[in-house]
């Protein structure tokens, strides 16, 4: 029987109003992406080398990735809002630590605290599994991360504008600023969607072999990790190939950077629109297929010697699109799976889909390292994408198996 999602923003008597929803969602996005286009000037400020900075890309992805973890059945036990509103608490200080850090070393003990903010993202998913069945959880889901898309769009765009014009620290600013805002709306706006279990915490981790039991769970969570990994590749692998290999400044590479969201926007919308009336697995499955397709052509006019700014980011694009219809269908999926641990569920399944994140960042930083071709960082993205193809065949494969 389907449910009928209803709000009235700024009334913690309901459930948080789908605004609320995406701007959380948003301030996390943009929180990844707005700073990318400073790293090169951020670390002739700390004078230290690119790739020291470049870990910053990295070290919040695997810190992102660790919290999920923990965020999920926490706010299984405790309730969603408390859990929110702590998590914009903590994140407004790091990003004011942020600025004010002596040293590259500081800077990047905050940064990784500025990860606490997946909080929003992991939590806004959750909130609307709380209240609606799966296939309307998925397109509403992609609604959300539809509006959320906006902001990594714009963000490197704002931030190398921001850089230009008042140095790096401006974009921290702004995220400090944002925080402290979105806080107060949530004070206001976020009614509890999830009663407190009665568990202790030790008992609310407990489930977690319930999921790590579940082969349906397990491909959701690959479809989405290893089809959105192309896109983590090209988080840490971009800011250099713009500046140093393709010679861009940093608001043009801004305004290259948001290639990819404005197709995740396009997927997003398709998710948004389809999932109801094509299923969740076809519409993984059909996702992961555009993004294969675009890194491997993208892969193909390189090695034949006719790459160009507009290839890369171009076809970065098409990636965002598999990526918005591919992540929205596959979340709704694994927290479907056990339905009754939605947060856990969405902690997990968040905290693998940014673990590889943070693996193929940091290897495309790596591989790409004093190199003078985009190649390295585009093999990365083919080996991902098309594993995360072979794991959306998986999980139709199973859901057949056991007549889903």
């Amino acid at each position: 029987m389907s449910k009928t999602y209803t709000s009235r923003f700024l009334d913690k008597t309901t459930p948080p109003h789908i605004i609320t929803l995406i701007a959380l969602a948003g301030l996390s996005a943009l929180s990844m992406s707005i700073f990318l286009p400073s790293l090169p000037n951020m670390a002739a400020h700390f004078k230290t080398d690119y790739w020291v900075l470049q870990m910053s890309v990295a070290a919040y992805f695997a810190m992102n990735a660790i919290l999920q973890i923990i965020i999920g059945p926490i706010s299984d036990n405790l309730g969603r809002r408390p859990v929110i509103l702590w998590g914009l608490a903590l994140f407004t200080l790091a990003s004011i630590g942020c600025i004010y850090a002596p040293n590259a070393t500081i800077f990047l003990l905050f940064r990784m605290c500025q990860a606490i903010i997946v909080t929003a993202m992991v939590l806004s998913r959750a909130i609307i599994r709380d209240m609606i069945p799966a296939e309307q959880a998925a397109s509403m889901i992609g609604y959300v991360t539809m509006g959320m898309a906006v902001v990594p769009m714009i963000g490197p765009m704002i931030g190398g504008v921001l850089d230009e014009t008042f140095g790096w620290q401006s974009s921290f600013w702004l995220m400090a600023i944002f925080g402290a805002v979105l806080f107060w709306v949530c004070l206001r706006d976020q009614g509890e969607t999830k009663r407190a279990t009665g568990e202790t915490l030790r008992q609310q981790f407990g489930h977690y072999p319930e999921l790590f039991s579940s082969q349906r769970f397990w491909g959701y969570s690959l479809a989405s990790g290893l089809t959105s990994g192309a896109f983590f590749a090209y988080l840490g692998g971009a800011p250099y190939v713009g500046t140093e290999i393709f010679d861009l400044s940093p608001s043009v590479l801004g305004f290259y950077f948001g290639a990819p969201a404005l197709g995740y926007f396009l997927g997003n919308f398709v998710s948004g629109r389809y999932s109801i009336r094509i299923g969740i697995n076809n519409m993984v499955l059909y996702g992961a297929i555009v993004a294969t397709v675009a890194t491997g052509l993208s892969l193909l006019i390189f090695g034949f010697g006719f790459g160009t700014p507009a290839s890369f980011f171009g076809f970065m694009t098409l990636v965002g699109i598999g990526n918005g219809m591919t992540i929205p269908n596959a979340t709704s999926g694994m927290l479907s799976v056990r339905p009754h641990i939605a947060g856990t569920a969405s902690g997990l399944g968040g905290a693998l889909m940014i673990g590889f994140g943070a693996i193929l960042s940091a290897l495309a930083g790596l591989v790409l390292a004093d190199g003078d071709s985009a190649m390295p960082v585009l093999w990365l993205m083919v080996a991902s994408t098309a594993g995360g193809l072979v794991a959306a065949l998986w999980v139709i494969r199973r859901a057949k198996v056991i007549g889903a």
